[in-house]
C-alpha cells in the first residue's frame, strides 16, 4: 500500500472541501435538514456538476468519471467533516453498485447516466436494524434478514412477464425521497424461499412513503409500503448462479471503508473544533487549553482518531486501491472510526463546558452521526465479532505432537 495520495485524490479532496466550506455551513446544514427530503437539492446538484461525485466510481460509459472506488471512500473524509446531508451514501455507495454488478446492460444503461449525472437518486430498501446483516457486515447474510419468506419483509409474485411486489420496509436510508428503489424481495414460497432484487420506480403506483424521525436527521430515513407493486428484476431472469449474497458482502464491505472515511472526517473536525474553543475560553485567569488534564484529554483523542484514520485509508485501499488483494476490512475499520467519533464528540460536548449541551450548538450532530451509524450498521461489537469469526480468530485447533 502507498501510504500517499495521488494528484487526483488529492484535487478531488481539495475541491470538495472548498465547495462544502461555501455550500454546507451550520447555518446551511440546519436549513438543509429542516426541508421534506433532508438535504439541500441546490447541494446535490453542485455535486453532481462540479465533482461528479455521484458517479465518480462508476465506468465512463455509463456517465461516470471511471476512478477506483478508492477515491470515492477517500473523498467521504470531507462529507463527514461537513456532515453534509446528501444521497451519497444511499445513492453512490449502497445502490449504484448493486445495479453495476447486478443489471442487465439495459439496466445499467438506463439508471446509471443518471445517477451519474444526478438525476436520478436511488435508495438500497433493507429496514435498517437488518442493514447491517444484509451487506454481511455484522453476520453472515444468507439468513432471513429480508423479513423472512413466510411472513413480514418483502414479497415477490410473477405477474405474466413481470413481477409484482408486497411488504413493508421501515428506517430506509433516503427511502422517503429516492427516485429509485432496489428492494431485497423473498420469491419461490416457503420451501423454496430465496432473495432477489427489483428495481421500483419511486413514483409507480402503489408506493407509499412518508419521511420518519431518525437520531442522526443529518441521515434522512423513510417508511416504504409496497401494495402490489409493479417492478422489474435486477438482472437477467433468476437463476442458481445468481448470488445476491455475495454482491451485498461486497458492497457492504466498499459501504463500511466509507462509512469510516466519513467518521474519521467528523472526529477530526469536532476535535479541531474543541482545541480552537480550548484555546480561547479562560477560567482561573487561564486558558483552559493550558491545563495538563485536558491537554491529556485532548492527546488521548488525537491518537485514537490518528489510528481510526490509517485503518480506514487502509480499507479504502483495499476495496480497489493498486495492489489490493481483495481484503475485507471496511467492518474493522468502521469499528474503530466510530468509537473514534463517539469519543471525540463525547469530549467535545463535555470540553465545551454549558454552551456544548445546547440544540443550538453542533457539538451533538457529530456525536449523533456515531451513535446513528452505529444503529444502522453496527453496532461496534457485532462488527468486530463478526469479523473475528470470519477471520477465524477464535477457533479452537488441534496440535499433535
Amino acid at each position: 500500500m502507498n501510504p500517499n495520495f495521488t494528484a487526483e485524490q488529492d484535487g478531488i479532496r481539495r475541491a470538495l472541501r472548498e465547495l462544502l466550506h461555501k455550500r454546507c455551513g451550520p447555518e446551511e446544514l440546519r436549513a438543509a435538514l429542516d426541508t421534506a427530503d433532508g438535504h439541500d437539492p441546490a447541494l446535490w446538484t453542485a455535486l453532481a456538476e462540479q465533482l461528479g461525485l455521484p458517479g465518480l466510481a462508476l465506468p465512463e460509459q455509463y456517465g461516470g468519471v471511471g476512478c477506483p472506488v478508492t477515491d470515492l471512500a477517500l473523498a467521504a473524509e470531507e462529507t463527514g467533516r461537513a456532515l453534509a446531508p446528501s444521497p451519497l451514501l444511499a445513492t453512490a455507495v449502497l445502490a449504484a453498485p448493486l445495479i453495476l454488478a447486478l443489471g442487465t446492460e439495459a439496466q445499467r444503461a438506463d439508471l446509471l447516466p443518471r445517477i451519474s449525472d444526478g438525476a436520478l437518486t436511488a435508495a438500497l430498501a433493507v429496514p435498517a436494524p437488518a442493514l447491517g446483516a444484509a451487506l454481511a457486515l455484522t453476520g453472515v447474510n444468507g439468513g432471513d434478514w429480508a423479513g423472512g419468506g413466510r411472513a413480514g419483509g418483502v414479497q415477490a409474485r410473477r405477474a405474466g412477464d413481470g413481477w409484482r411486489l408486497y411488504g413493508e420496509a421501515v428506517q430506509v436510508l433516503d427511502g422517503h425521497s429516492a427516485g429509485a428503489l432496489v428492494v431485497p424481495a423473498h420469491t419461490g414460497g416457503f420451501v423454496r424461499s430465496r432473495t432477489l432484487l427489483y428495481v421500483v420506480d419511486g413514483d409507480a403506483a402503489g408506493v407509499v412513503r412518508a419521511r420518519q424521525t431518525a437520531l442522526d436527521a443529518t441521515r434522512p430515513q423513510g417508511r416504504i409500503q409496497l401494495r402490489d407493486v409493479e417492478a422489474r428484476l435486477l438482472g437477467d431472469l433468476p437463476g442458481e448462479g445468481v448470488d445476491v449474497g455475495e454482491v451485498l458482502a461486497r458492497v457492504g464491505d466498499f459501504a463500511a471503508a466509507f462509512l469510516a472515511c466519513e467518521a474519521v472526517g467528523a472526529a477530526g473536525r469536532v476535535l479541531e473544533r474543541t482545541v480552537e474553543y480550548l484555546g480561547q475560553r479562560q477560567q482561573f485567569g487561564r486558558v483552559i487549553g493550558s491545563f495538563q488534564a485536558v491537554q491529556h484529554r485532548l492527546a488521548d483523542v488525537y491518537v485514537q482518531v490518528q489510528a481510526a484514520r490509517s485503518a480506514a485509508y487502509y480499507a479504502a485501499w483495499a476495496t480497489g486501491g493498486p495492489g489490493a488483494q481483495g481484503e475485507r476490512v471496511g467492518g474493522l475499520a468502521l469499528a474503530q472510526a466510530l468509537d473514534a467519533l463517539r469519543r471525540a464528540a463525547s469530549e467535545g460536548i463535555q470540553l465545551h463546558g454549558g454552551i456544548g449541551f445546547t440544540w443550538e450548538h453542533e457539538a451533538h450532530l457529530y456525536f449523533k452521526r456515531a451513535a446513528g451509524d452505529e444503529l444502522l450498521f453496527g453496532p461496534v461489537h457485532r462488527l468486530r465479532a463478526h469479523a473475528a469469526e470470519a477471520a477465524r480468530l477464535f477457533e479452537r485447533t488441534e496440535v499433535s505432537v
